[in-house]
């Protein structure tokens, strides 16, 4: 277990569910990261748009890493991204401290928390 990524992914749940006020788990991480990404205030959104939005947060957390790359928006001001590289085969606890780091980076770049 990597203690260091797991003490900083505590810290970024703990401060990203206070900013909140409401326990977070990764997914609605995700949902809340892409939702600042589509940046369209409140909106009603139907199921397929909620995946596109954690979609979204995914090609957004994975660009610094290479994975993606932003493409821009389209008419309706939804991003869209190009795959620039395969992901890594990862297993299940892997691909998770993938998104963690990649989630840790963003609150750290964007200064959210």
């Amino acid at each position: 277990m990597n203690f260091e990524l797991e003490k900083s992914w505590r810290l970024t749940v703990a401060t990203a569910s206070k900013h909140f006020g409401e326990d977070l788990d990764m997914q609605s991480i995700l949902f809340i990261l892409g939702l600042q990404e589509l940046n369209k205030g409140y909106i009603d959104l139907t199921k397929d748009q909620k995946l596109e939005v954690m979609h979204i947060a995914i090609c957004t957390l994975l660009e610094p890493y290479g994975y993606y790359e932003f493409k821009g928006k389209d008419q309706d001001g939804w991003p869209h991204f190009e795959k620039k590289d395969e992901l890594p085969v990862l297993n299940e606890k892997d691909q998770e401290n993938l998104m963690k780091e990649a989630i840790i980076d963003y609150f750290e770049e964007t200064a959210i928390n």
